[in-house]
């Protein structure tokens, strides 16, 4: 054989060895390089946990994590092990822990940034996470402020990331044909559509507490105002979770915890991923009419507290011929036939999900957009704060979508963005 018929004989092999299934190549547990994905979290709370154990642990390699309160920190270890062990029949061995995220970040060998932090948190290890190369998941409400949901669509733009915003309802199938059936009409031109969420958030006024050793609260306040440490804030989990985001300091109240969810529900129902209502009316507590907004197409949203006392958490859409009603816990339709509604190929067809998380993991790996993009993130966020704002103000708000201002208020659009400590910025 001779040089040239060597080479293309070799080549032809390599080819055909390529498109082998990968089971044949290491068994039915093997992983191609090109399928492992390293991630680390920034975020050990009762929210980080739940997002990495049952979630990423299970279908990426959870290399490291970082959080300034060293006792929490400590436990997240036996979390990975755990859950590593349950995917992949053995403990992984190789966890680091950061006390300073930064040194997480900077790491080479990492390609992706879970942050499940406060709020108030998001926007800055986003652009610092985008700006190292990492692509990002971080929890929802994904901004703390208009200003700062923006900053970080930028940084996803700027350096070409994956970003996928934690609003995982899109990914429940109640929730996904619940859209599909507004969206295809199947309940008529909608007239108004009822959420049902907690209250606003309220100034921090939290006594002072002594500051445990294990917990740097400096860098728990980051870029927001600086204010006396009180447990609440952070160690309040009791089965539950701390109530940092009750305090507009560092959170959104429910309704920016919540909204993020069912707003986004709305939002995507509406089709109105790329915009929002365009006034916002505060509440008239004589007459009891509750904040209304209003969508350029008519359609009236309202903030209710409750529809159904089996949940407080739910969506109800009022169309010119039915009703949909849909939350975790139920969903129901009138006429009740459309609960058995088959919707053709033909109609309007969501995006379909079915793992929030798996969807991530496969827009890295194609560089396609994934469900619950940094656009879509932003603009649910942003309804959460105008909502907010204008429960503070306590007057109409008229909002531009397109150039993301207010109209003709100088306070409104001053409290677009939240002011940072130094020396962090929303550069990007």
């Amino acid at each position: 054989m001779n040089r040239r018929s060597f080479i293309k004989s070799s080549t032809l092999s390599a080819a055909a060895f390529t498109i082998l299934p990968r089971n044949v190549l290491g068994g039915t547990g093997y992983t191609a390089p090109s399928d492992q994905i390293s991630m680390g979290l920034i975020g050990c709370g009762a929210q980080g946990r739940g997002t990495l154990g049952p979630n990423f642990a299970r279908r990426a390699n959870v290399v490291a994590a970082s959080d300034c309160e060293s006792v929490r920190l400590q436990k997240i270890q036996a979390v990975i092990e755990k859950e590593t062990e349950k995917a992949k029949g053995q403990v992984y061995k190789g966890f680091k822990l950061y006390a300073d995220y930064r040194e997480m970040i900077a790491r080479k060998d990492i390609d992706a940034i879970i942050i499940a932090t406060p709020d108030h948190w998001h926007v800055i290890q986003t652009i610092e996470a985008c700006r190292a190369g990492k692509d990002v998941y971080v929890e929802k409400p994904m901004s703390h402020s208009i200003a700062e949901g923006r900053a970080m669509a930028d940084a996803v733009a700027k350096y070409n990331r994956i970003l996928q915003v934690g609003n995982m309802q899109r990914s429940w199938r109640n929730f996904r044909r619940a859209c599909e059936l507004v969206r295809n009409g199947y309940i008529g031109e909608i007239r108004e559509i009822k959420v049902a969420i907690g209250p606003p958030p309220v100034k921090y006024d939290l006594p002072a507490q002594p500051l445990p050793k294990s917990l740097d609260w400096e860098t728990w306040i980051g870029p927001a105002p600086m204010n006396p440490f009180n447990d609440e804030l952070i160690f309040m989990e009791r089965g539950g979770f701390p109530n940092w985001r009750n305090y507009r300091e560092y959170g959104g109240g429910m309704i920016a915890d919540w909204g993020a969810h069912m707003f986004d529900i709305a939002q995507w129902a509406m089709g109105m991923d790329d915009s929002s209502p365009v006034e916002y009316f505060p509440p008239d507590r004589k007459n009891r009419i509750p904040l209304t907004m209003r969508y350029a197409n008519g359609t009236l949203m309202t903030h209710e507290y409750n529809l159904r006392k089996t949940d407080s958490n739910s969506v109800r859409f009022i169309g010119e011929d039915g009703v949909i009603d849909i939350s975790r816990s139920f969903f129901d339709t009138m006429p009740s036939k459309l609960q058995d509604e088959v919707i053709g190929d033909d109609k309007i067809r969501l995006y379909h999900s079915d793992d929030h998380y798996s969807d991530f993991l496969d827009a890295m790996k194609t560089r396609k957009q994934p469900l619950s993009t940094v656009e879509i993130g932003h603009r649910t966020a942003s309804v959460c704060h105008i909502v907010n704002l204008c429960y503070e103000l306590d007057r109409p708000l008229i909002w531009n979508p397109e150039k993301e201002e207010f109209f003709s208020d100088f306070e409104a659009n001053r409290r677009r963005s939240n002011p940072l400590r130094a020396p962090y910025t929303l550069d990007v």
